[in-house]
């Protein structure tokens, strides 16, 4: 028997609407740098250009970040957490017969830990408090019916 857990973040863009947000925002702002240029105001362009520099800056970390994950999956032979951070991506395979789970704690450690002899795992850094209660909880209720524990 399998289960598996997809925790990723909220996001209301995908990257390449990010991308075309930035550039019809571009578009207005510049659009009226330039009236105001033609004006003889060249100050207007200035700001506009650090103003855009900055929405860029922003938008690019949104973006690089909009498509962050992290899965978990329970199989017959491992327990396996993939994390995929900026595009970099992460694997740990882990036994689930000798896996412990510690839940989130309010006020100590706001992640899921998982110990493995020789790993230490913090995962649900993409969703909220309450999901991850409910993760660790769904977790540790697989993890004691495993045939793996059982043995």
């Amino acid at each position: 028997m399998a289960y598996t857990w997809i925790l990723k973040r909220n996001c209301s863009l995908t990257p390449r609407q990010s991308a075309a947000a930035y550039i019809l925002l571009c578009t207005g702002s510049f659009g009226i740098a330039l009236f105001f240029l033609l004006q003889g105001f060249w100050i207007v362009l200035a700001f506009a250009l650090l103003e855009m520099l900055a929405v860029g800056w922003a938008m690019l970390h949104y973006a690089r970040h909009a498509l962050d994950v992290e899965r978990i999956a329970l199989t017959d032979g491992s327990l396996l957490v993939e994390r995929i951070d900026a595009g970099r991506r992460s694997q740990f395979r882990l036994d689930p017969g000798r896996t412990r789970i510690a839940p989130p704690l309010p006020r100590e450690r706001k992640l899921i830990l998982l110990e493995s002899p020789g790993t230490r795992i913090e995962i649900g850094s993409y969703v909220s408090e309450t999901v991850r209660q409910q993760v660790a909880q769904e977790l540790a209720r697989a993890m004691r019916s495993h045939p793996a524990r059982l043995r």
